[in-house]
């Protein structure tokens, strides 16, 4: 299994790419209410699309950043295993919106949730209907590759 880092761009930088996209898209986010269904969202959605995520998952981040918050949607195939790993930048909680987890021998459903705490190492398996998640995570979980086109002047390790 290839090792998760979640770590890698911190929330700043996940919070000036999600100002990079609302910008490209014209999303009025501090003076409209916007929905997963309205078509410039649908847009920008592409944009935010994570490729920093564990085999057999899909992550977006959504268009919208709260004060020391930034938010995701993910899709896990049935199956699907999440290794151990901690986020070192914040706290997270994870909803569960369709199918279910297996965490420390816990199954989780749709409608229920989990709190991590920052630093908390923690693994997760997807049941056999796959999953859909929410998260708020008090970091940014996407990595170099999702933030190198936002950042002026990126570390080395961004630039690649």
């Amino acid at each position: 299994m290839v090792k998760f880092d979640p770590n890698q761009v911190s929330f700043a930088q996940g919070a000036v790419r999600v100002e990079g996209v609302v910008a490209k898209h014209r999303l009025a986010v501090k003076t409209q209410i916007l929905t997963s269904k309205d078509g410039a969202v649908v847009e920008a959605l592409g944009d935010l699309h994570v490729r920093n995520v564990p085999k057999g998952f899909t992550k977006t981040q959504l268009p919208f950043v709260f004060q020391q918050a930034q938010f995701f949607i993910s899709h896990a195939e049935a199956g699907a295993k999440v290794a151990e790993h901690a986020h070192d930048g914040g706290d997270a909680i994870r909803f569960i919106l369709h199918g279910g987890i297996v965490h420390k021998g816990v199954d989780l459903v749709a409608g229920d949730w989990m709190f991590i705490p920052k630093g908390v190492p923690y693994t997760i398996d997807i049941g056999r209907a796959g999953a859909v998640m929410g998260y708020c995570y008090a970091c940014c979980c996407a990595g170099f590759e999702d933030v190198r086109d936002w950042i002026v002047d990126p570390a080395p390790e961004i630039r690649g």
